[in-house]
């Protein structure tokens, strides 16, 4: 005699987050591309990966055949060193962009070594900008006014934004469409980011209404401490759905990475942190984050 009772099905397994584990699909290739979407690499605190996220994701979002211009917004300049740009040998940077009108941003863009990723350089020149737009009238859209003539030309701008919430960070934030916060796994990195969504906050009530968080990225994540464990289950219950699935574990091919100048999607293809940006990338675009 056979019964009509089927087994209960297994449960979904739980990623780090608690949430159930997702595979994001591999987005399909464009038919054309444009305009771009904005999205600003944000978190007050240094040190918590806006760098290393800005170049793999941009180079895993290339991967997948989207144009990226990725924005050195700092003037630390290590996004552009960090894609093998020597930053005291430019002449036109993103800083002549903000202070010189009549500079075309066509020819203050680089390309990069890797295909459908280009660059708008930044070197020390930038630290002045902060002091000299005080004065300017709509001081915080010099970007958006220096980045509008290539929009169509890229799917994604990932704008690498200075570790502080002054007035560049204000330009990044009025000029993005979206904002990704990475965040280090480390309980005084947690500190910082309610005062960061207030600042959004007023940026999206005076200044930009359609900015929105994209979401909250765990960084420097280490599955084999508890510490870890915690830091992401406060992030995940103070913040819900804002937080990616995706987590980017602490390895040392990331600095490795740094030093050969090149992302680690190029430098170590088969390790899991490159796997885990080409997830991230999956991720934000299933998420409509990019096209």
């Amino acid at each position: 005699m056979t019964s009509d009772l089927q087994a209960p099905a297994a449960p979904a397994a739980l990623g780090p987050t608690g949430r159930p584990l997702v595979d994001f699909p591999v987005p399909p290739p464009l038919d054309q591309h444009g305009p771009a979407r904005v999205i600003a690499m944000c978190n007050q605190k240094g040190g918590v990966g806006k760098t290393t996220t800005t170049i793999n994701l941009g180079a895993a979002l290339a991967e997948y055949g989207r144009r990226v211009l990725l924005v050195d917004f700092d003037p630390q300049g290590a996004l552009s060193v960090g894609l093998g740009v020597n930053p005291h040998e430019l002449d036109a940077t993103v800083y002549t962009l903000l202070m010189d009108r009549r500079t075309p941003v066509h020819e203050v863009v680089r390309p990069t070594r890797l295909p459908g990723v280009d660059i708008l350089p930044a070197n020390i020149d930038l630290s002045a900008a902060e002091v000299q737009l005080v004065s300017e009238v709509a001081r915080e859209q010099a970007l958006v006014r220096s980045l509008r003539p290539v929009l169509d030309d890229y799917d994604v701008v990932l704008v690498d934004c200075q570790p502080s919430l002054g007035l560049l960070t204000v330009n990044a934030l009025t000029a993005a469409h979206g904002v990704m916060i990475p965040l280090e796994c480390e309980f005084f990195a947690l500190r910082g980011v309610a005062l960061l969504v207030e600042t959004i906050e007023k940026i999206q009530d005076r200044l930009n209404p359609a900015l929105r968080i994209d979401g909250i990225l765990a960084t420097m994540y280490d599955p084999r401490t508890l510490h870890s464990r915690e830091v992401v289950a406060r992030v995940v219950e103070a913040f819900g759905d804002r937080v990616f699935d995706t987590l980017i574990a602490r390895t040392v091919k990331f600095p490795d990475a740094s030093v050969a100048a090149e992302p680690i999607t190029t430098y170590a293809p088969d390790h899991a942190g490159a796997e885990s940006y080409r997830r991230l990338a999956r991720e934000l675009v299933a998420r409509g984050g990019a096209a």
